[in-house]
């Protein structure tokens, strides 16, 4: 049976009677005479919503029907300003974050895996970094994207050391501790995904699960910190839901890390993502001054006092 053969006998049972369907990427939208409807797989299992309601946490669309497909009431959005939308996301994931957050046993294993995983990336890009430099530096005339990979390799180097020492910082202090906090995260944060007509809404919660919250705030960072300065977005996340040390030690980790350059691309290409990559380090190098000035201030005034 086809999908839409499916979702027409779940319309029937609930007496919407579509007059146009429109599918966009893994959602279907459903238009009658009176309302419109969005459709998508159920593909998370977990019962989320169920959960959300029982922390008072309301803010996504209704939902109609659950079965293997999630049928949503259509919400108009009122259009706003992208800085305003992404302080107004920022601030509904924190409220999430609270409302759902509780303290559990710190699993061992897990937290070793995490260490490890960051390790083990830590020294396979300084490797990789390192062949591409060597094999740089043996060409006679260097072409453009390698030159401008020589230029710029102390920094990336200088990223993968200040990972190292804070990788190792952090799990110094998870290790002290017997219970760590973790939340609902939305796990797919995207300025597209917040909604706003009468009151706020986040939608696309097909990743959603139980995990440490500042994944969702990693991931947001990495798909919009070109566009946004994070440094006001942090501190409204921050008003509502203040990060613990060992949290924000693991989000500035993640986020400090720099991408792999692929050598399969042409001149161009590379010279571009190369380029990318240095400004994102440049502005993620930005970002987080603030907080490390602020840290080794406060660590000063301690040590005279």
């Amino acid at each position: 049976m086809n999908q839409i053969k499916k979702i027409k006998e779940y319309l029937k049972k609930l007496n919407i009677k579509p007059i146009k369907y429109e599918i966009i990427n893994n959602t279907i939208i459903v238009t009658t005479d009176k309302n419109k409807y969005i459709i998508k797989k159920n593909t998370n299992k977990n019962q989320i919503f169920e959960y959300l309601t029982t922390r008072n946490f309301n803010y996504y669309p209704k939902i109609i029907y659950q079965d293997e497909y999630n049928i949503f009431e259509y919400v108009n959005t009122i259009d706003m300003p992208d800085e305003q939308k992404i302080l107004d996301l920022i601030e509904l994931v924190a409220l999430l974050h609270s409302k759902t957050t509780y303290y559990e046993e710190i699993d061992k294993e897990e937290y070793k895996k995490i260490y490890e995983d960051i390790n083990n990336n830590i020294l396979y890009l300084n490797n990789y970094y390192t062949k591409l430099i060597d094999k740089a530096e043996q060409q006679i005339y260097m072409s453009p994207s390698n030159y401008l990979l020589a230029l710029n390799i102390s920094k990336i180097y200088g990223s993968l050391t200040f990972c190292k020492v804070q990788i190792d910082k952090w799990y110094k202090i998870i290790n002290q501790k017997e219970k760590h906090r973790v939340s609902v995260i939305h796990n797919n944060l995207n300025i597209n995904h917040f909604i706003k007509n009468d009151i706020p809404y986040l939608i696309s919660w097909e990743k959603s699960k139980i995990d440490i919250p500042i994944f969702d705030i990693y991931k947001l960072y990495k798909r919009h910190y070109k566009n946004f300065d994070f440094e006001s977005i942090l501190k409204k996340y921050e008003k509502i839901y203040p990060l613990l040390e060992e949290e924000k030690i693991l989000f500035i980790t993640l986020i400090s890390l720099p991408e792999l350059i692929e050598e399969k691309k042409t001149e161009y290409e590379k010279c571009i993502e190369i380029g990318n990559l240095i400004d994102y380090l440049d502005k993620t190098e930005k970002f987080i001054s603030p907080y490390y000035f602020k840290k080794t201030k406060q660590n000063n005034e301690q040590k005279q006092k």
